[in-house]
């Protein structure tokens, strides 16, 4: 990767013909699937009523997971190297985390319709959750960008497993816990 602001803020992320590296891919990736995971789960419990519809837990959940994830990566890489990370390394470890918070747009915007009365409560978590749920599923497909590679059947059907693998532990949770 050059040295330039543009490449370290962005990297080959929108780049087509210039996957990342295996370490940055690694990273997002982890971080995507991380951030994915602890939104859905922040959102199965949260009892929607007229005045709650769960935004501040979903980004609540998203900035202290960024934060926790950001750090926890370059402690890890520090004690790989032997030494203290240097500050283009710690922007690196941040930039590879935002999976995490993009992670939290899409949910925020949802129930951000019931407070504005455009979807009732329950139904804008009900679509939350399906949302995150897709995105888990479609993990595949970052996995396969990131790799440089076009997605296949195999693609198609390992997210449609991945999406009914984690709809039955939302619903396992949700028959144990409500």
């Amino acid at each position: 990767m050059d040295g330039s602001r543009d490449a370290l803020l962005h990297g080959p992320l929108f780049s087509r013909r210039n996957p990342l590296d295996r370490g940055n891919a690694a990273s997002r990736i982890s971080a995507y699937v991380y951030g994915n995971i602890l939104i859905l789960a922040a959102l199965v419990p949260v009892t929607t009523t007229e005045e709650h519809v769960g935004i501040l837990i979903v980004i609540g959940t998203a900035l202290s997971t960024f934060v926790a994830h950001a750090f926890a990566e370059g402690v890890g890489q520090a004690v790989r190297e032997n030494r203290a990370l240097t500050p283009r390394q710690r922007w690196e470890d941040l930039r590879d985390s935002v999976p995490i918070l993009s992670s939290a747009v899409l949910p925020s915007i949802i129930l951000a319709c019931a407070a504005f009365d455009w979807l009732t409560p329950r139904t804008a978590q009900i679509v939350a959750e399906v949302a995150m749920l897709i995105r888990i599923g479609g993990i595949v497909f970052v996995i396969e960008r990131l790799k440089g590679a076009r997605p296949g059947r195999s693609t198609i059907l390992t997210a449609l497993l991945l999406t009914a693998v984690a709809t039955t532990v939302v619903v396992v949770k949700i028959v144990l816990t409500h």
